[in-house]
């Protein structure tokens, strides 16, 4: 499988820049991050473009935290 570029946007301010970029498979339309004690969650974000004007990174939006249950 293709891995693309991706962005992640919003979020917790001290989320690191290397989880911020990184790559995933092609075709993720959802990423979760572990993060104190809890999951950072992002969905992708529908592209402006479509084709090769738009092959910059995919973008992901933060959309909600959850906590890791003990």
């Amino acid at each position: 499988m293709l891995e693309i570029q991706a962005v992640l946007e919003g979020g917790p301010a001290d989320l690191p820049t290397e989880l911020r970029n990184q790559f995933v498979t092609d075709g993720t339309d959802k990423i979760k991050v572990n993060h104190y004690g809890g999951h950072e969650h992002f969905e992708r974000a529908p592209a402006m473009l479509p084709g090769p004007v738009n092959a910059g990174p995919a973008v992901y939006r933060w959309t909600m935290r959850t906590k890791v249950a003990e």
